[in-house]
């Protein structure tokens, strides 16, 4: 299972890239220990978390396809665990968080005693001078929202790809030769799901560390592991405050991903970074972390937030659910224009700005659809048939379970308006040609059937108005120090009613469309569906599974499914215009909107801007 290098001063010049070798180790290379001692301190992370060239989407689906679908992305991605190395074999790119970490110890120690490499050159920097290996990791145990039930749903085996060579790593970690010399700490994202399953004597873990790397409670740990001193096995450290507390590193990140804005603000039940102290970071920062991986060979650019959309608008008189609109498009403007960059990929935002500021979209779009390395012909209207997949929470189409898990989602406006807040939202992204992956949560704690029915009616209401959206549907996961950690929702497929099998399968019907080109695609689709659910899927998944699995297979029209009370068909639902939600706003709030996006009541002329228009009124007249 292990990638496959030549070393970086062998014969292969061939495959050497003029940043870095492009280069694959052979399986089962010599474990001789480096000749040097070692590092001090050695970085690490999962290949399938680490690898950048594959392909954008590659990740996520490495993080919920289960270890037995591997082939399908061997056939996919044949290259996929070619990897690029510098001169003296460490890694080319690693995870943004890994950078951190190497950027935060760098205060503290020499940067010749740090090294950070990929599990299977771990031989290569590890010895008897090595006291702490560190190891980054966002999804080890494959139990993140979707990676339960997309594992469940299409194999018997609940690891993820992900997962598995997580462990991997962790083997790796656990028999070197010189185990007994160095500690092993976690951190990352998903370190909460070791302390959850209490796997740290299996796995050969020492201590995980929840928070970041900056917190100088972070170094102290590193400096007893040092000396040699025991650590505990779960250390929580601070979340910076400020911006200057934030650390930037200046070397190359898998995805050319630099921070962007840490927190959100709409203060989510289930959402466990919204729980940090929302910052926006310094351009000049951002810009000067874009730079260091451009300078490294990296020719994409992602940034790394909870809402791009709150970027300028954090701490300012202006509520932060008014984009800055002059303050994006300067920030995005730059970071395109950098000689270098090539490619550029949306990460996190909500949908209510797009209904707040529609014009803010368009103006964004015509700056990064030339530079999308996403191609969607079936649904873009971009010359080049560019588009741009934010991602973006959806979670429910109920308002009365908004209302309990996700109160703000829809700030400015009401929850009680969050579908037309949706198909609104939705609306304007598709027109210019935004089609983002929206995450759904089902299964949530008291969901009940008229719940999931309010979202289905949503789903067909976006089917109905030719809308698109990739819907992810994934069950309820009580991740750790949320506010709804203690909750219990469906915990498992069996659990799952007709309605929430209906609804997840019904997304993934949609979902497939831009990719049924051709005429044999429904067929296969069909046919395969039908086969694998005969063959495995019914005992896996329960009875419930049936006909919401026939539904997505088209073996039956699903308006005869529906008159056959086999499944619930939806029924429309009544959606506000966007002058109707605006007319529905917070009296305070119409000073902080657009003009020149209309929809404003008649006459009313925004209060930021009067004092504008009186001083110009005041101005003489100019003949």
């Amino acid at each position: 299972m292990g990638y496959t290098h030549v070393h970086p001063n062998g014969n292969n010049s061939a495959k050497a890239k003029s940043n870095g070798d492009l280069h694959q180790a052979p399986v089962g290379a010599a474990l001789d220990a480096p000749a040097d001692g070692g590092k001090l301190i050695v970085l690490t992370a999962p290949l399938t978390e680490t690898i950048d060239h594959a392909g954008y989407f590659i990740q996520m689906g490495m993080a919920s396809m289960p270890i037995w679908m591997e082939g399908v992305l061997n056939r996919k991605y044949p290259k996929w665990r070619d990897v690029e190395y510098n001169t003296d074999g460490s890694a080319k790119y690693m995870p943004a968080g890994t950078r951190v970490l190497e950027a935060s110890l760098q205060r503290e120690f020499n940067s010749d005693d740090i090294a950070a490499c990929l599990p299977d050159d771990l031989h290569k920097f590890v010895g008897p001078n090595t006291r702490v290996v560190a190891v980054s990791t966002h999804n080890p145990l494959g139990v993140t929202f979707a990676a339960g039930v997309y594992t469940s749903i299409f194999g018997s085996s609940k690891m993820p790809i992900n997962s598995h060579y997580a462990r991997l790593m962790f083997q790796q970690i656990k028999s070197n030769p010189h185990r007994n010399n160095f500690k092993v700490i976690v951190g990352g994202s998903g370190g909460w799901q070791i302390i959850q399953t209490d796997l740290y004597d299996e796995l050969g873990i020492d201590c995980v560390v929840e928070g970041r790397s900056e917190s100088l409670d972070t170094l102290e740990l590193f400096r007893k592991a040092i000396r040699g001193e025991a650590l505990p096995r779960e250390v929580e450290v601070k979340h910076p405050t400020t911006r200057e507390g934030i650390l930037f590193p200046d070397k190359r990140t898998t995805f050319g991903v630099v921070e962007m804005t840490t927190g959100c603000g709409r203060r989510c039940q289930f959402c466990l970074p919204d729980l940090n102290p929302q910052i926006d970071l310094p351009k000049d920062k951002i810009m000067k972390a874009v730079r260091a991986n451009v300078r490294e060979g990296n020719k994409l650019i992602s940034l790394a937030t909870e809402d791009m959309f709150i970027w300028g608008q954090v701490h300012t008189d202006t509520p932060f659910y008014f984009p800055n609109r002059e303050a994006l498009l300067g920030l995005y403007s730059d970071i395109v224009n950098t000689p270098g960059v090539e490619q550029h990929v949306l990460s996190h935002s909500t949908i209510a700005p797009a209904v707040v500021d529609p014009l803010l979209i368009k103006k964004l779009s015509d700056l990064l659809l030339p530079q999308s390395p996403i191609h969607l012909p079936y649904l873009s209207s971009h010359p080049q048939k560019k588009a741009l997949t934010p991602l973006i929470g959806l979670e429910t189409g109920s308002v009365s379970m908004a209302k309990k898990i996700m109160p703000s989602k829809g700030v400015p406006f009401s929850i009680e308006d969050w579908p037309s807040i949706v198909i609104q939202g939705l609306t304007v992204l598709n027109e210019n040609n935004w089609f983002p992956a929206m995450t759904l949560i089902v299964g949530n704690p008291d969901e009940s059937d008229e719940d999931v029915m309010a979202t289905l009616d949503l789903i067909y209401e976006v089917e109905r108005r030719g809308l698109f959206a990739f819907f992810i549907p994934s069950i309820f996961t009580p991740l750790h120090d949320t506010r709804m950690e203690m909750k219990t929702g469906v915990t498992e497929t069996m659990q799952l009613s007709p309605l929430q099998w209906q609804l997840i399968m019904k997304c993934w019907k949609m979902n497939l469309r831009p990719g049924q080109y051709s005429w044999w695609a429904p067929t296969a689709w069909r046919v395969g569906a039908i086969a694998l659910w005969m063959y495995k899927l019914r005992k896996l998944n329960g009875p419930n599974f049936k006909w919401p699995l026939l539904m997505f297979a088209s073996a039956m029209s699903e308006k005869m499914m529906g008159r056959l009370g086999k499944i619930y068909t939806g029924k429309p639902i009544e959606v506000k215009t966007r002058k109707e939600l605006i007319a529905g706003l917070k009296p305070h709030y119409l000073q902080y909107l657009r003009a020149d996006n209309g929809d404003l009541p008649e006459g009313y002329v925004p209060q930021a801007r009067q004092s504008v228009q009186k001083a110009a009124l005041a101005l003489p007249v100019l003949s």
